[in-house]
């Protein structure tokens, strides 16, 4: 089998957008940094990818609610493996659809009856081959996504605002952005409905929630944070701003309004951050990473609409 090309060489870069309109409508110095236009429509395919490709087995199990696992699924596919993803009935129907047209397996479960975690095990079990990648809760998922964090490095902003769900973003932007030296501070967009990361911030310890919280922002309803990644983010995040569902709406309508760019939910998160507290960053020059675009058409459409 032909050696897999570097994860430099198979990820697009990311597309940085001036937003003159935007940036005058939140009283500040933005830049976009949009994961949309990436492979699979959003930053998850960088992890997903170096995970794949560093890897033994040909057999991956997974659990997303929609992005890592057509990530994982199309990474599979580049590289002669196979996966199965197990998802919520919840996810959208949109990322439903393009795992399996990428070639992966999909085991929708009932999350209120079972949890993610339990039903991989049992896949685990019937599949003992294979390897169980956590979409956030690991090293090498952490190394693809400070390929992000090495290009922000480059632009010398002095804060980078991106979504936290289970931390492997932030916690990549970090890495990145340290390895190269920057001295830019990364600052979390978590929705107020799954705000476990905050929590765990003011206390010190990781906090996990009982349930997976239903925010609109589907791509951030995990449990808790990863491990791995928050002994990263505890000490190296700067900080996090907890955003309200309707200021993550408003978010999506600014982008599409503003800077002609589709953005799902978890992807506005950012935005939503500073619609939520504005006056952090009112000298500064930031950047808002936009971490995916994929969104149900209908669900967008009554986002949009809703003013």
């Amino acid at each position: 089998m032909q050696s897999p090309q570097p994860l430099f060489e198979a990820v697009r870069k990311t597309t940085f957008i001036e937003a003159p309109r935007l940036a005058k409508r939140l009283g500040v110095n933005l830049t976009i940094a949009s994961e949309t236009f990436q492979h699979t429509g959003s930053f998850k395919f960088r992890a997903a990818y170096n995970l794949a490709s560093k890897i033994e087995p040909s057999r991956i199990l997974t659990a997303s609610s929609g992005n890592f696992g057509q990530a994982m699924a199309y990474a599979c596919q580049l590289l002669g493996k196979s996966c199965i993803v197990v998802m919520p009935q919840t996810s959208a129907q949109v990322k439903i659809d393009a795992v399996r047209e990428y070639g992966g397996v999909v085991d929708l479960i009932d999350v209120r009856v079972k949890g993610r975690a339990v039903r991989v095990d049992e896949l685990a079990q019937e599949h003992p081959d294979a390897f169980v990648a956590s979409p956030y809760d690991d090293l090498l998922v952490i190394e693809g996504n400070a390929s992000l964090g090495a290009e922000l490095a480059a632009q010398n902003f002095d804060f980078v605002i991106a979504p936290v769900g289970g931390g492997g973003l932030t916690a990549g932007l970090i890495k990145g952005l340290r390895d190269a030296g920057s001295a830019t501070k990364v600052i979390g967009a978590e929705p107020l409905m799954a705000n476990d990361a905050a929590r765990s911030l003011r206390e010190g310890r990781l906090m996990i929630n009982e349930l997976e919280p239903q925010t609109i922002a589907d791509g951030a309803r995990t449990v808790s944070l990863g491990h791995h990644n928050w002994a990263i983010l505890q000490e190296g995040l700067a900080d996090i701003v907890e955003v309200p569902e309707e200021n993550i709406k408003e978010g999506m309508r600014l982008l599409y309004s503003f800077a002609n760019l589709k953005a799902e939910p978890t992807g506005a998160l950012s935005i939503g951050a500073l619609l939520t507290a504005r006056e952090k960053f009112a000298e500064a020059a930031v950047c808002c990473v936009i971490s995916g675009g994929n969104v149900d058409a209908e669900v967008y459409r009554t986002i949009l609409a809703d003013n």
